[in-house]
């Protein structure tokens, strides 16, 4: 059984997580996913990372379902959570992120989500999704500043198969190789380091673009 060893206490690690699951992997997955998506208290969850391992677990047969129903379920629970925060966001409005700091809720959170927001507009609704934390208070400030629903749900379901889908057909691909699975904590590490990719991307063009904001 593959194991990782860099990424933080065990029972955030991914394949920690999924062999804690057992026959109920698949189940647990797309409810961690929805909670990372829709609800604030998702944001310390291993995204990326548990989307990754949950492909090559797929490849390796310890998850006894197929790719594309495993694909599937993951996108429709990211979708649905974005639907669930989005509206909480817009039920609640501002005094969601009202509460004081505590050792979950994080004001500078909130803060480096809007400015994000702010910055890249609806593309942050793509981008955000391979950001963590932004992916998760996204959704919530999408409802709060009252974003037409019908355009954040198109780009939400959008980003969700590049992400929800993309990431996990990644590790099935990847779980293939010997090299791969005898060195999934390096793999993960990578994925972590690829996510923030498409933000350095967006970084390098507005700086060379100075003055114009992405819509």
């Amino acid at each position: 059984m593959t194991t990782t060893l860099a990424l933080g206490p065990e029972w955030l690690q991914p394949d920690a997580i999924i062999t804690w699951l057992g026959p109920w992997a698949l189940v647990g997955l797309a409810l961690i996913v929805f909670a990372e998506c829709g609800l604030l208290l998702g944001f310390f969850l291993p995204g990326d990372s548990l989307l990754f391992t949950a492909g090559l677990f797929v490849a390796q047969g310890a998850i006894q379902f197929p790719l594309w129903l495993v694909c599937a379920l993951l996108v429709v629970a990211a979708f649905v959570g974005n639907v669930i925060g989005y509206y909480i966001g817009r039920a609640a409005g501002p005094a969601v992120f009202d509460k004081p700091e505590s050792r979950l809720f994080k004001p500078k959170h909130v803060a480096r989500t809007q400015e994000f927001f702010d910055k890249y507009g609806t593309r942050a609704i793509v981008l955000g999704r391979f950001v963590p934390i932004v992916r998760t208070f996204i959704t919530v400030m999408a409802g709060v500043g009252r974003m037409d629903a019908r355009r954040y749900f198109t780009y939400s379901l959008f980003g969700g198969v590049l992400w929800a889908a993309g990431v996990t057909v990644l590790g099935f691909w990847l779980g293939q190789f010997q090299f791969v699975r005898d060195n999934i904590e390096l793999m993960l590490l990578l994925i972590v380091f690829l996510s923030v990719v498409p933000i350095v991307i967006e970084i390098v063009r507005a700086r060379r673009t100075p003055g114009v904001h992405a819509r």
